[in-house]
């Protein structure tokens, strides 16, 4: 019998995704030409049409559909094959491929990574920085072994391992005319005067949730893309917003007159690390959790005894 290679089911579920035979190609670092012979391969050993093709478009067929979906558990299932035989090696060596999501992302990684390097120098990591969903998606894809995300997040068919807590600040120029930040008086901030990142980003429904802001008329409709730009949105006093206490020390508020306060309550969200359940890599997944729990945890007490 003969059988499709992984390769094949590779690039046929990344057209089910992109719909797009260059996009496809592209994700997958081949040329639209290999990547097209490949596809036909596979209808070939199939004997379907996975996809209708005209100029312009890629409609996948119904069939197409249902094949994409056993496709994904085929790679899974070798991916899992994957983790079972490295699992006999020393832990966390060998490829690592990590989702972050970009509001943990440049404030994690560049002082975690130095010390993960020094203590794993056999660990080769692949970093993909992209919202929540996506990194999600991309794990149960197989294209990522971990992701580290911001909880809570309505997740199935994962481990998840909570590392930190990182709690929430209120961020405004210190001459704000929006409200009087060391008294923090919610009541008198003027319609629409908290800005937050565009939906999308966890962030944003954390720090509704985790600052208890049930005032919609409070919430600007203008929105940011990042935290970058909601801080020079803050920076020029188009309102207040709020911050994760990972921003200290970094460089996102250097050059602007933007200052944070801490809430009267304790309003965070918490940091985690999540891989598919039943892989064969937990263990090892878990060690690597720890290993970035206690380093965060050592930097920000450093850090506070210091100020």
């Amino acid at each position: 019998m003969n059988l499709p290679t992984v390769k094949q089911l590779r690039y046929f579920v990344a057209l089910e995704s992109h719909e797009h035979f260059g996009k496809a190609a592209e994700a997958c670092f081949v040329s639209q030409s290999a990547f097209s012979t490949a596809i036909r391969e596979l209808e070939t050993i199939l004997e379907v049409q996975l996809v209708d093709r005209t100029n312009k478009n890629v409609t996948v067929t119904h069939i197409g559909r249902q094949i994409a979906v056993e496709a994904r558990r085929c790679l899974r299932d070798v991916e899992n094959l994957v983790e079972l035989a490295r699992s006999n090696h020393a832990p966390l060596t060998g490829e690592l491929r990590i989702g972050v999501i970009p509001t943990i992302a440049p404030f994690l990684l560049p002082r975690v990574l130095p010390a993960l390097r020094q203590q794993f120098p056999n660990l080769r990591l692949y970093l993909s920085e992209d919202i929540t969903q996506r990194v999600y998606e991309k794990l149960m894809n197989g294209e990522l072994d971990l992701i580290i995300i911001a909880l809570p997040y309505a997740l199935r068919n994962v481990e998840v391992m909570p590392l930190f807590k990182d709690r929430f600040f209120l961020a405004c120029r210190e001459d704000t005319q929006h409200t009087r930040p060391r008294r923090y008086i919610f009541n008198d901030l003027n319609p629409e005067s908290i800005l937050l990142l565009e939906d999308g980003h966890c962030l944003r429904d954390h720090t509704l949730s985790a600052c208890r802001l049930q005032d919609m008329d409070k919430i600007s409709r203008f929105t940011a893309s990042s935290l970058l730009t909601l801080t020079q949105m803050v920076d020029a006093d188009l309102g207040i917003s709020y911050l994760p206490e990972m921003v200290k020390g970094s460089t996102l508020l250097t050059g602007t007159n933007v200052k944070i306060w801490s809430l009267p309550e304790e309003s965070y969200r918490e940091v985690g690390l999540a891989w598919r359940r039943g892989s064969a890599r937990e263990v090892e997944f878990m060690q690597l959790g720890e290993f970035i729990k206690t380093t965060w945890l050592t930097l920000l007490a450093t850090h506070t005894s210091t100020k």
